[in-house]
């Protein structure tokens, strides 16, 4: 256990969601024979305490680095005016998470009550209070420290993405927000770092079978290293051989190896029964396309870029409150699309959506979901569409905001 809450807590520095020391560094506790830390804090005392209330194993304890801190404060002061939740609108939110709690002070009983209820809290304030620097936010795990480090993973990803989607809304209708600028412009120097060049990934066509495991294990590190993806959600296929080898369900795109699955193309093999949730998906675009390999990632600019309507055509639309199965209208972003289409089969499935879309463009955005992007050989032009959509997604993004800002 001691192993997995250092591992957990640096994968959060890693991600830039956390301090790699001081205050803001992460606390990972993991409860085996004895509860262990990864670390020592004056904050774990009173962590103690929601082991004793929860039937828990593990739970994870972040103060969100910049500028994830100044957001999430942001909009829980704002949640705690109107209901005591953020309501993000992006997948993993919808389907993992349903909405963000939030709670206005260090009590255990808030916490417990808010942790009964949800995977997560979120706790807010400004100042000291009983000793402790909020915001902050607190997922337990029932199984490893990891729960909680995807749960919070994907709180700091929410709120991002909901930030600036409702930020870049309110500007469309003309709500002019001082607090809301105030945060865009003291967050606008990081959106501005540059792009790093793409990743010198192995080159096809592959001979062996094993250069097919050590290509998607390279890409899938480097999705996470460029930061393409939240927590491990993503996914990744080759079709080598008439097999289409595709990353496991929930597997970490950064920890692959022992966690791909061939599944036969003449479907003689159960194989794909621990694969990806989106299986149908690619085995779909493979047939249609012919393509080799597909990355699926959740760049941030990506997700806001796809939840971008026009206000006036969004009140007007049947589908309004099911803008990620049904919408209606055929939208791009420059040449690439984007589409609706819900995980798995069923008549708004993505197995549906996405393979029509790849007809036009080798990358494809999906409604609150990402991008998928394939390659015809290795994954070298799949990464490179990858980076190349998400900053098209944020400069469309910064375009929109300048604009309307001096408008």
């Amino acid at each position: 256990m001691e192993i997995l809450v250092k591992k957990y807590a640096q994968k959060l520095v890693d991600a830039g969601l956390a301090a790699p020391s001081g205050p803001g560094a992460p606390l990972v506790g993991g409860l085996d024979q004895t509860l262990v830390w990864n670390t020592t804090a004056p904050e774990i005392p009173m962590l103690e305490k929601i082991f004793q209330h929860l039937n828990i194993n593990s739970l994870v304890f972040l103060r969100p680095r910049f500028p994830y801190d100044l957001i999430i404060r942001f909009l829980a002061g704002r949640a705690l005016k109107s209901g005591g939740a953020i309501l993000p609108r992006d997948c993993e939110t919808r389907t993992f998470l349903h909405d963000l709690p939030v709670v206005d002070q260090w009590d255990i009983h808030a916490i417990v009550q808010a942790l009964k209820q949800r995977k997560i809290v979120i706790i807010q304030g400004n100042a000291r209070k009983n000793g402790f620097l909020a915001p902050a936010v607190i997922a337990p795990g029932t199984v490893s420290p990891e729960q909680g480090f995807v749960h919070i993973s994907s709180v700091c990803f929410a709120c991002f993405v909901a930030f600036f989607n409702n930020y870049l809304a309110g500007l469309k209708t003309g709500q002019h927000d001082p607090e809301m600028d105030l945060v865009f412009d003291q967050v606008l120097p990081f959106l501005q770092n540059g792009v790093p060049a793409s990743p010198d990934l192995m080159h096809g066509p592959f001979s062996r079978e094993i250069d097919v495991y050590t290509a998607m294990a390279q890409a899938g590190r480097k999705i996470v290293d460029y930061g393409l993806v939240d927590s491990y959600f993503g996914n990744l296929s080759c079709c080598w051989n008439n097999t289409l080898y595709i990353s496991q369900t929930g597997a970490s795109l950064d920890e692959l190896t022992g966690c791909i699955d061939p599944v036969p193309l003449d479907g003689s093999s159960t194989a794909g029964i621990t694969a990806s949730s989106e299986l149908t998906a690619h085995l779909e675009t493979v047939a249609r396309t012919g393509c080799r390999t597909i990355l699926h990632g959740h760049p941030r600019f990506c997700v806001i870029a796809s939840m971008d309507c026009d206000p006036a055509q969004k009140a007007a639309c049947a589908f309004s409150d099911k803008c990620h199965t049904h919408c209606p209208v055929p939208r791009h972003i420059g040449s690439v699309p984007i589409v609706p289409g819900e995980v798995g089969t069923g008549p708004f499935g993505l197995c549906n959506t996405l393979p029509r879309a790849c007809d036009t463009s080798n990358s494809v955005i999906v409604y609150g979901h990402g991008v998928f992007v394939t390659g015809k050989i290795d994954f070298t032009q799949a990464f490179s569409s990858l980076v190349a959509v998400e900053t098209l997604c944020k400069n469309r993004f910064l375009e929109q905001v300048r604009h309307l800002r001096h408008a």
